[in-house]
């Protein structure tokens, strides 16, 4: 356990390269060896738009990182945070607690509140838009939706008490643990029936990105699944039901355009209950 903590606290930029295009790498060919479904898409094209969103993401991430650096420097100086008040314990519980707090703060709560505030929605719906989820569309956020996710992410690192080995190590697994559940394959029931009472696995989290509510309003997790469970908000749906997009944007027009989609949160919220927008496939 030594060893891992050591890694993650000096992990170089290089190899956190490496985990997020290594991870697209091989899911993206366990997508072709298994798929879920096949589309009938240019998937090239659709990758070379995601991964559009993937940049964004990195340039925003980048130099707001020291946020992050000063906020757990500063729980560790003065022994703040959750993790920091509780009795000692194991180091690997001391990981794993951490972990969980940093996810449910730092993923699901901030998912949760994107769905629920219209503004914050209407940089989030960006992911949703997408008619062909597959490993690419984990990092399809709008550039404003990065940033907000980087504040609630801030916040879990001071609420939690994280050392920086933690965060790195946390936002590593989120990484991976994304690229696998937006995966466009097909994972065998009685696997996910296993996994999915620890993590969130594709079968689980496609339910999320069905077209309507209230699937869409489900399945928040990213790497722990106990929270949609405990919350609540856990859901399923069978494949052959399964239809992704989100009904007031269902137009190829709107949803695969990075212009379009840039400039979706500036314009007026549509209500899916108006039949103008419901469009159904």
């Amino acid at each position: 356990m030594e060893n891992i903590i050591n890694y993650f606290d000096t992990i170089p930029p290089l190899h956190r390269t490496i985990i997020l295009v290594g991870g697209i790498a091989f899911f993206w060919i366990l997508e072709s060896i298994s798929p879920l479904f096949e589309f009938k898409y240019k998937k090239v094209k659709h990758a070379g738009l995601n991964i559009f969103f993937t940049l964004t993401t990195i340039l925003v991430n980048f130099p707001l990182a020291f946020i992050l650096v000063k906020s757990s420097d500063w729980v560790v100086k003065n022994d703040f945070g959750i993790i920091n008040w509780l009795p000692e314990m194991p180091i690997w519980a001391y990981a794993i607690l951490g972990l969980m707090i940093l996810d449910l703060i730092g993923a699901y709560f901030i998912h949760w509140l994107e769905h629920q505030v219209k503004w914050m929605w209407m940089f989030h719906l960006i992911h949703h838009s997408d008619l062909n989820v597959d490993t690419t569309s984990a990092n399809r956020h709008h550039p404003g939706e990065s940033v907000f996710r980087l504040v609630f992410t801030t916040i879990a690192v001071v609420i939690t008490g994280a050392p920086m080995w933690m965060v790195f190590m946390y936002q590593s697994i989120s990484v991976v643990l994304s690229q696998f559940n937006h995966a466009n394959i097909n994972l065998p029931n009685n696997v996910h029936k296993i996994l999915s009472y620890f993590i969130v696995t594709p079968n689980m989290h496609h339910v999320h990105h069905h077209y309507t509510q209230p699937y869409t309003d489900s399945n928040y997790g990213n790497i722990f699944s106990i929270w949609d469970r405990i919350f609540g908000t856990y859901s399923s749906l069978e494949k052959n039901k399964l239809i992704y997009g989100i009904d007031t944007y269902m137009s190829p027009e709107e949803n695969e355009h990075i212009g379009s989609l840039l400039k979706i949160p500036f314009e007026a919220y549509r209500d899916p209950e108006n039949e103008k927008y419901n469009k159904k496939p």
